[in-house]
């Protein structure tokens, strides 16, 4: 589903959503063929350079464990406490910070515990050719400087504006007065910049280190290293020393699913990537894992909606 269509049937910006509007969203969304607990993971951009939003959050809402097509600026709006699973670290969150995610990198909220209050964020979506023409072009190097995935602590810096910058393009795609998209391109393209600036310059940028590691990420870790193999939860478990239970307990609690999905939610986001790549697709789910080739196609087809080829011709 496109971001666009999503946001006709929920105003995502609605404050007072109650437990039975939540119900008729979801029975809506799934009568249009969108999986309610895999929202995110089938979630694509409307148009071609550039989309912008904000959503927020409650404990124990569903955002699994998912990755994009497309480049993601998140702004984390609130002092929630929401820790964040970003590629292989885990960060805990504070208004004002600024998360970079590339296409393929695994990420999403743990909203499993207690929030101090909403989790609201303001997201730019951009795409692979936005940033080929339009970054690229002026400084052949900038993504090469960056990281796959980053948190930029903003608050208190010289680069908190980059915040309201984010907050413009947001309140201008919301409007949608005349020439709405060259504005937010353009603003786009701004906060690309001194983005880059911020990572070359690091004047008053923080770079935010991960969270001390806990079993969760280890186990997390473990999981990634060793995807194209057979991976169960009693090799795991010896592993780490720990009984299975503990494990289970613990991807139950933080996540909110069992270890063996977040193993295939882990195998599939890495299918993605080789689909995009063009790897011959008998091939990929070898290389993630998969026993044969049929079972991979189910899998897929229920995280994502598409099949395999379907998803490669999306792209």
């Amino acid at each position: 589903m496109k971001l666009d269509e999503l946001h006709r049937i929920m105003p995502l910006w609605a404050k007072d959503r109650s437990s039975r509007d939540r119900d008729r969203l979801r029975a809506e969304l799934e009568a249009r063929g969108l999986n309610w607990g895999n929202m995110y993971q089938e979630m694509e951009m409307s148009h071609r350079f550039v989309d912008t939003h904000r959503d927020e959050s409650e404990r124990g809402d569903s955002v699994p464990l998912h990755s994009h097509s497309f480049y993601e600026i998140l702004l984390c709006k609130s002092n929630s406490g929401v820790e964040y699973l970003l590629g292989p670290n885990r960060y805990r969150l504070q208004r004002g910070d600024l998360l970079f995610i590339s296409p393929g990198v695994s990420h999403g909220p743990l909203l499993t515990e207690r929030l101090i209050e909403t989790y609201r964020r303001e997201v730019i979506w951009i795409s692979r050719e936005f940033v080929t023409q339009f970054l690229v072009p002026f400084d052949r190097d900038a993504l090469a400087r960056w990281r796959p995935a980053f948190l930029l602590r903003t608050a208190g810096t010289a680069w908190e504006s980059l915040g309201e910058r984010i907050h413009d393009g947001v309140r201008e795609a919301g409007r949608r007065g005349p020439g709405w998209e060259a504005y937010v391109a353009g603003n786009t393209v701004m906060i690309l910049t001194l983005l880059n600036r911020a990572i070359t310059e690091q004047n008053g940028a923080v770079i935010a280190a991960a969270e001390k590691p806990e079993l969760l990420d280890l186990a997390l870790a473990y999981i990634e290293a060793h995807l194209g193999e057979q991976l169960t939860l009693t090799d795991t478990a010896r592993h780490f020393l720990v009984s299975e239970s503990k494990i289970g307990q613990t991807f139950r609690q933080r996540l909110g699913v069992s270890f063996y999905h977040c193993v295939t939610q882990r195998r599939l986001i890495a299918a993605k990537s080789l689909v995009v790549q063009g790897v011959p697709l008998k091939e990929v789910n070898e290389r993630v894992g998969f026993s044969d080739y049929s079972t991979f196609f189910r899998a897929f087809k229920q995280e994502y909606g598409v099949s395999p080829s379907q998803f490669r011709k999306l792209q």
